[in-house]
């Protein structure tokens, strides 16, 4: 097996921005509240003529771009969604027309706020055994078009966007291996169902599993890539609820690392909230080509998946 590595990253998110005054125009709720409780002070909302595969589509351009690659060198698309309203075309062969690609394969892969940390272990191992030439991974979401903008617990939380990586063989394994896996039994805590789906959640649930359980996995995760949580120069969780990220990365021992907090501007945006986070952190400067990162998704199904890469 050879190995593979995140080339580079893109992000994309629509124009129009809900402030936490905005919101308190529509319920019972303040800016005070809900940035003490969630730590969220903006989000994006797409328009009814944004679909998610329009999302996707512009992150996923902006990495190809960042690349220096063509729509015509990818052979594979992978997009992690739990917000496409269609079944079929999928969003990645939608993605596919919609940037002009040759005859790359499509697939979705639904597992909600984990499914790009999922998408990206599958594109790696796809990669690395020579199945794939060179992919591109995206996490798209438009949380706010499955949202009950009555419900206070659930309306302040959520914002729309797409991140998107793009992978490709390398002699070094620059993509660490990843570490999975799911709480069936509590699959009931984090949901989009019914007809038209609606996301609820059971918020006290996710945060006591979250900041109890996920520290000890997140640290297995950096042994599995050899390295310890002192080492990794940026930490990219989930961007749920800014008292989920703190607590988490302190308890995981990240003591020199970055900790990416995009969810304070962009809410949490559910499978592009990783992609994003971390594009952001390479756009800034923050992060440097090679820095060992630490990318940890978890929620919905109550799945998680993380893997440490090395920084674009």
């Amino acid at each position: 097996m050879r190995g593979s590595r995140v080339v580079a990253v893109g992000h994309y998110q629509p124009a129009k921005v809900l402030t936490n005054d905005d919101l308190a125009e529509l319920v019972d709720t303040s800016d005070e509240w809900i940035s003490s409780r969630v730590g969220i002070r903006t989000r994006h909302v797409a328009g009814p003529d944004e679909p998610v595969d329009e999302l996707a589509a512009h992150a996923g351009a902006k990495a190809l771009a960042s690349a220096g690659l063509s729509p015509a060198d990818i052979d594979l698309v992978l997009v992690a969604t739990s917000t496409a309203v269609d079944r079929s075309p999928n969003t990645a062969a939608r993605v596919a027309a919609r940037l002009g690609m040759g005859s790359p394969a499509v697939m979705d892969l639904n597992v909600v706020c984990a499914g790009f940390t999922h998408a990206l272990a599958t594109a790696d191992s796809l990669v690395r055994t020579g199945t794939a030439k060179r992919a591109l991974v995206i996490g798209a979401d438009k949380m706010t078009a499955v949202t009950d903008w009555t419900d206070r617990s659930t309306c302040v939380l959520v914002g729309d966007g797409a991140g998107a990586a793009v992978v490709e063989a390398s002699e070094e394994a620059l993509i660490g291996p990843v570490l999975w896996g799911s709480v069936p039994e509590m699959g009931h805590a984090v949901r989009i169902e019914g007809t038209p789906p609606v996301f609820a959640q059971e918020g006290q649930s996710v945060y006591r599993w979250a900041t109890t359980q996920l520290p000890p996995i997140a640290r297995e995760v950096c042994e599995r890539a050899g390295l310890t949580a002192e080492d990794l120069s940026a930490v990219v969780l989930h961007q749920a609820n800014l008292r989920i990220i703190e607590p988490v990365a302190r308890k995981i021992g990240a003591v020199n690392a970055v900790i990416a907090r995009d969810v304070v501007e962009s809410g949490n945006t559910s499978a592009a909230s990783i992609p994003m986070a971390l594009s952001k952190l390479v756009e800034r400067g923050e992060i440097s080509t090679g820095d060992p990162v630490l990318l940890f998704g978890f929620g919905g199904n109550l799945s998680y998946a993380g893997q440490v890469v090395r920084c674009p």
